[in-house]
């Protein structure tokens, strides 16, 4: 037997390569995904609405700005403030995280001078602070640059009035007279500093 023929007859012993031709996918699959296809394009067409400018992605930072209190007749929204400046920290029932930041809720420093809060939204505080009877220990950053005396205001009136707490409002008046009031460049060094505030 030549060594071509054996070669020849070991080719005929092996089954086939397999090959996709041979087993096609099955119409009822091919049916279920052309119609679940069409039935997306179907569902995207229809639910498509045309979104006012003021919703999702399309808005700017200038739909955020704040109207200062008789700039245009606006008034400031002190939620919307804390919601921006103040609830990463203190959260959004103003309970604080325990051990980490102090709870805005029944604080005798939110609750007590307006004066004293005016002068820690100013000035921050750095070092221990005791609230509710409990010491707690890191930064809070000042705001004196960041906010105008309307916008300071609307925020201390926004934290002695919620949270269930039930403190007066604070006039911006109130706020320009503690800016002129205290020379300061640095934060209140916690209840040392403060308890003299008060």
């Amino acid at each position: 037997m030549s060594e071509l023929s054996k070669r020849t007859d070991a080719q005929k012993r092996e089954n086939p390569e397999p090959w996709e031709g041979t087993r096609p996918i099955p119409w009822y699959v091919i049916t279920v995904v052309a119609g679940l296809f069409l039935w997306a394009i179907g569902y995207i067409w229809m639910t498509t609405q045309p979104l006012a400018p003021e919703y999702g992605d399309q808005r700017t930072a200038l739909d955020f700005q704040q109207a200062a209190a008789g700039d245009d007749g606006g008034v400031v929204d002190g939620a919307r403030l804390y919601a921006n400046h103040c609830v990463a920290c203190h959260q959004a029932t103003g309970a604080g995280l325990p051990g980490v930041f102090p709870p805005l809720a029944a604080s005798e420093w939110v609750l007590g001078s307006p004066a004293v809060l005016v002068q820690i939204l100013l000035h921050g505080v750095h070092g221990e602070l005791t609230v509710n009877g409990v010491t707690y220990s890191g930064d809070m950053p000042a705001f004196g640059d960041k906010l105008n005396d309307a916008e300071m205001a609307a925020v201390a009136t926004h934290l002695r009035t919620s949270f269930g707490n039930e403190g007066d409002a604070v006039e911006a008046d109130l706020v320009a007279a503690q800016r002129t009031a205290v020379d300061r460049d640095s934060p209140w060094q916690g209840d040392a500093d403060l308890s003299k505030l008060e």
